[in-house]
């Protein structure tokens, strides 16, 4: 598909506070493919009002340049289709790392390559981060793939790096795009 189906039926914004009903709803509709790997991001989704207050969380974030969480919004049904955040940013070092959610009627579609892309442009030249990370587990291919259709390499296996819900730590692979 290209660009331009992205560009003419998808836009890239913050979240607003009209957003948390239909926020809350793709949390739930999304919850089997959330719990393994955002289990905080669905935690904090968990009833209407821990979304209403996610939202003003977030927004904060943006106004204090902690974290940058940004719906991937259908524009003509205004549906959200996921959310992609740059998180851990280290001003110091012009680092910040990407985080991403698809809903399960978008995948494989190339929207979140899509979406990475986009924001990537904003973290280079608005941000002016440096170095942009994507943290995957090596069985989570379409996270793998995201990163590799930006340009991310691959650097290394970072050991026990992530541990989900009652489960054992993982091992997890970094991706680096440098500016």
């Amino acid at each position: 598909m290209e660009k331009d189906w992205y560009t003419e039926n998808f836009m890239i914004d913050p979240l607003i506070p009209a957003d948390a009903n239909q926020l809350y709803q793709f949390m739930v509709d999304n919850t089997d493919r959330l719990k393994y790997y955002l289990p905080v991001t669905l935690a904090n989704n968990a009833t209407l009002e821990k979304t209403i207050a996610y939202i003003a969380t977030k927004n904060k974030e943006i106004e204090e340049k902690i974290n940058f969480t940004f719906a991937i919004r259908n524009r003509i049904t205004n549906e959200i289709a996921g959310l992609i955040i740059i998180k851990k940013i280290d001003w110091a070092n012009k680092q910040g790392e990407f985080a991403n959610c698809i809903g399960l009627h978008e995948e494989g579609k190339g929207l979140t390559s899509y979406a990475v892309k986009e924001r990537i442009t904003f973290a280079f030249s608005e941000l002016e981060l440096k170095t942009l990370q994507i943290i995957a587990h090596k069985s989570n291919l379409g996270s793998v793939k995201v990163a590799k259709n930006n340009g991310f390499i691959w650097q290394k296996t970072m050991v026990n790096e992530f541990t989900p819900t009652n489960q054992a730590p993982l091992d997890m692979e970094l991706y680096e795009l440098t500016r």
